[in-house]
């Protein structure tokens, strides 16, 4: 019997040739083992130096092209993945952005030459994931005129539909998500960076969740809702106060450290 709690989407975001491949096939394990089948996002042309974690693997895109035979959902993750602003955007998460705060030549130019680079590879897709979860109203034109109508990003229990996108709700908080009881949220995850604890926390949350995993193709099907004024005003606001509250966490982390 399937729980009745909120569905749980998972989407791993930092795919690239050059990524932790160890820590990456790790966590694929995981969602292998739970028939899970997540959203990834792939930096089309790579530049970003923090992500460079491993010797490139060769057979980068005919490894993708075999995780979307499988029913995995990829989306283009920015262009180069390199901040070019400190705006935070319409979803202020976070205060740098490869595309909001750039003006639209540039954001339709980057856009274009990502598609063109997947496209190359044999890779579809019309779900874009913005680094940094930053984009303002200059993406949403870039995207919608270049046949990007999904967005994995934004706040809310199911998918909704605003700006001529459909919006796909990442988790809040992980732990309040797990403890909702309707609805659809999707789990952010970086394997780049995942440690000991972070990949038994997962495989707790896998366990414990077993009958409300669902494959993100499945999320896609869900009817979204239409979004106003006041839905994204809230939005927005949850968005600045988890900035804030993630900016006191390492505070707290780094004054810890020199005490310890």
């Amino acid at each position: 019997m399937r729980d009745t709690g909120m569905k749980i989407c998972i989407r791993m975001d930092d795919i690239t040739p050059d990524m932790d491949w160890a820590k990456f096939l790790r966590f694929k394990e995981l969602c292998n083992l739970y028939q899970v089948k997540p959203l990834i996002g792939v930096v089309p042309k790579n530049e970003d130096k923090s992500l460079k974690r491993d010797k490139p693997r060769g057979d980068f895109w005919e490894y993708i092209r075999q995780l979307q035979a499988e029913g995995w959902q990829v989306a283009q993750h920015g262009y180069t993945h390199v901040y070019a602003t400190d705006e935070p955007g319409l979803f202020p998460i976070n205060r740098f952005s490869e595309f909001a705060g750039v003006e639209y030549s540039e954001q339709y130019e980057a856009v274009r030459l990502g598609q063109e680079i997947l496209r190359e590879h044999g890779i579809e897709t019309d779900i874009f994931m913005a680094p940094g979860h930053s984009y303002d109203k200059h993406t949403f034109k870039a995207l919608e005129n270049l046949g990007y109508w999904r967005i994995t990003d934004g706040f809310g229990k199911r998918p909704y539909a605003r700006y001529g996108m459909v919006f796909y709700p990442i988790a809040f908080r992980q732990e309040s998500a797990l403890k909702a009881k309707r609805g659809y949220t999707t789990l952010v995850v970086h394997t780049n960076t995942l440690e000991e604890e972070d990949f038994a926390r997962y495989e707790r949350i896998f366990r414990e969740c077993r009958g409300r995993l669902i494959s993100y193709t499945e999320l896609l099907g869900v009817e979204p809702v239409y979004r106003g004024c006041i839905g994204a005003a809230a939005e927005y606001l949850m968005a600045l106060a988890k900035q804030r509250l993630v900016a006191l966490a390492a505070a707290f982390k780094r004054c810890r450290r020199k005490k310890g």
